[in-house]
């Protein structure tokens, strides 16, 4: 059974960065997509940026040229860089995984940008 385990939230300033990591374990097939998702209050929960078992990256528009998704297949480990971060991106974080086998999220983290 696949887990997942994010961390690196926090409250930041806006302008400032923030890195969150999710860590993988259980067995995983060839071919996965991850994806960072987020959660504001009050709202849906919404892709910010994923990345699939081939290296593709996609990002939503509010977060592209801001974030950037990288994996550390060594360590089992995808990352979310936030640089230039707004109030608007403060939301409840959460890593998922997709497979030929299933999937799962991991508990999410928050991340609060203000001043």
């Amino acid at each position: 059974q696949v887990q997942l385990v994010e961390s690196g939230g926090g409250l930041v300033q806006p302008g400032g960065s923030l890195r969150l990591s999710c860590a993988v374990s259980g067995s995983i097939s060839n071919l996965y997509v991850m994806g960072w998702y987020r959660q504001a209050p009050g709202k849906q929960r919404e892709l910010a940026a994923s990345i699939t078992s081939g290296g593709s990256t996609n990002y939503a528009d509010s977060v592209k040229g801001r974030f950037t998704i990288s994996r550390d297949n060594a360590k089992n480990t995808v990352y979310l860089q936030m640089n230039s971060l707004k109030p608007e991106d403060t939301a409840v974080y959460y890593c998922n995984i997709l497979t030929t086998m299933g999937g799962a999220w991991g508990q999410g983290t928050q991340v609060t940008v203000s001043s």
